[in-house]
């Protein structure tokens, strides 16, 4: 269904729209903003992967110590 939709040219178009509707200066803000919030989004989905790893392993080492 989506299999052609990132092809060059798509792309292309896709970034043309986007600075004819935000303009030249606002754009690379709003690209500093879009990878912030992705950086952010993989730092929390990291920690909440660690804080349940550790209360895995605690809770396997009290089984093993009985």
């Amino acid at each position: 269904m989506f299999e052609g939709l990132f092809q060059p040219m798509h792309l292309l178009i896709i970034f043309a729209i986007a600075l004819l509707i935000f303009g030249p200066k606002k754009l690379p803000e709003l690209g500093k903003g879009l990878g912030e919030s992705i950086r952010g989004f993989k730092q929390a989905l990291n920690s909440s992967e660690s804080e349940a790893k550790p209360s895995s392993e605690a809770e396997a080492s009290k089984t093993n110590k009985n």
